[in-house]
């Protein structure tokens, strides 16, 4: 399957471009001369918080920054009902730590060697469900079960056939040219992943943190610090309109991701001057 045809699509070429710009822009920002490791690990914090919200765990920042640091929310710290979300956020951060580790310094040179595209599902999977999941469906692509997450988006293949397009999208990526744009690689794995749900729980999870890694190791974002929001119903709509295959669904999904690119590298602007500034944003 090649994505050179996905870059004459309408509106995909301009939305490659924004990104770019907004990500060139950022990297140029004073507090990654030597603070990147700062931004980037509370980077990582508020995106695993935003990840965990599209699952419906939606917590203050400060008990995901207090859960990254060994704590435990409690019934004292964290309002009524958010305790049982506490398994889904930190199953994200643990799936931030997996990709964060993989993504190479700031200044690298020369091309990141990731893990075997399966080995890197499974990995960032097991650190997202471990520990809530029933450990037979752990790191383990679904073959008799339908997914029980993202039920919206129609029904997904199971068994080989499922195998098979996941191999597919594996070699996609491997094969892909270093110039085919990191956004719209990282766009179709994300989605595919969204629309395939490979595994029996926890798949959005997964395709968020990965495709994060696509962008930082394919060059967009060399900071790893673009902090994508997203609304729910945008999101599985945009995602639902690739899943069709059609020109405009799947043009659409690369343009939503682009903006979604764009509004993280401002998130991550404001992050990176209040690193500077020894006063982090409160969002």
């Amino acid at each position: 399957m090649s994505l050179e045809p996905l870059l004459l699509l309408p509106g995909v070429l301009d939305a490659v471009e924004r990104a770019r710009f907004a990500c060139e822009e950022l990297r140029w920002h004073e507090a990654y001369r030597r603070r990147w490791r700062e931004v980037r690990a509370e980077a990582g914090l508020r995106s695993a918080r935003e990840s965990a919200a599209l699952e419906g765990a939606r917590v203050p920042l400060s008990v995901v920054r207090a859960l990254a640091t060994g704590g435990t929310a409690t019934r004292h710290t964290v309002p009524s009902g958010l305790l049982d979300d506490e398994p889904v956020v930190t199953g994200a951060l643990r799936a931030t730590v997996v990709v964060e580790g993989l993504m190479p310094t700031l200044g690298a040179r020369g091309a990141v060697a990731l893990p075997p595209f399966g080995q890197l599902l499974a990995r960032v999977h097991a650190a997202a469900t471990g520990g809530w999941l029933p450990p037979e469906h752990v790191g383990r692509l679904r073959v008799d079960l339908p997914p029980a997450d993202l039920t919206g988006l129609g029904p997904a293949l199971g068994g080989s056939e499922l195998a098979a397009r996941v191999d597919l999208l594996g070699a996609t990526v491997a094969s892909a040219p270093a110039a085919t744009p990191a956004l719209v690689v990282a766009a179709v794995v994300h989605a595919e992943l969204l629309t395939l749900r490979p595994f029996r729980a926890g798949n959005g999870v997964v395709a968020r943190a990965v495709a994060r890694l696509l962008l930082t190791s394919r060059g967009l974002d060399p900071t790893g610090s673009v902090i994508e929001a997203r609304a729910l119903n945008p999101y599985l709509g945009a995602a639902a309109g690739f899943a069709t295959g059609t020109s405009a669904g799947v043009a659409a999904w690369i343009v939503a991701c682009s903006a979604a690119v764009v509004e993280g590298a401002d998130r991550a602007r404001a992050v990176a001057e209040g690193v500077l500034a020894g006063a982090l944003p409160a969002d």
